[in-house]
């Protein structure tokens, strides 16, 4: 059997992509928790074991030139939509941290089970948590090298005191979201 989990990250960001990551087959060895309650230390080590585990997983993207066009509700969904079709497993269930899920047109058969606080019941859904905040974070961290005047490195695209006031002298950069409140004054 193949449980796939699946959880975003970058949802309430103002600038970047939303992260999803769909994984299975996570080892009950390895201590996964909720992403959000681990430090970033930790969240890095625990990933690195998921990725030289027995661990199946997939990371699906939407830009911030796709959340404008469609919204973040209608990316998040197509962002775990392309993670599951990117695992290389052919799922027997998907459990979705939260309230929505995506409509997978390409497994019509298999059961899809929306979880709150899925990412601090299941396993696959913690560990698929865990590598996409890692990866989310990487990504920002790489931004932050191309728009350092935003504290990328820090604030991970979230609307932080010094985020804003950064907006407010610099504008938006070229990541931002345009239509998210607090990125156009």
């Amino acid at each position: 059997m193949n449980l796939v989990g699946i959880d975003e990250v970058g949802r309430g960001a103002l600038a970047g992509p939303v992260i999803a990551c769909a994984l299975a087959n996570v080892s009950y060895a390895i201590p996964v928790k909720d992403s959000k309650s681990l430090s970033p230390k930790k969240r890095s080590d625990i990933a690195k074991k998921i990725r030289l585990s027995d661990a199946i997983f997939s990371f699906g993207e939407c830009t911030h030139a796709e959340i404008d066009n469609m919204n973040i509700h209608h990316a998040t969904l197509e962002a775990m939509k392309r993670a599951v079709y990117g695992i290389s497993c052919l799922p027997s269930k998907v459990c979705v941290d939260g309230c929505f899920a995506p409509i997978l047109d390409k497994f019509k058969t298999i059961s899809v089970e929306t979880i709150i606080k899925g990412d601090q019941k299941i396993e696959e859904i913690m560990a698929a948590s865990i590598l996409a905040k890692v990866y989310r974070d990487n990504l920002m961290n790489n931004f932050h090298t191309l728009y350092p005047s935003y504290g990328f490195n820090r604030n991970k695209g979230y609307g932080t005191r010094e985020h804003i006031e950064a907006l407010k002298v610099k504008g938006p950069s070229p990541i931002h979201r345009l239509t998210f409140s607090g990125v156009i004054q």
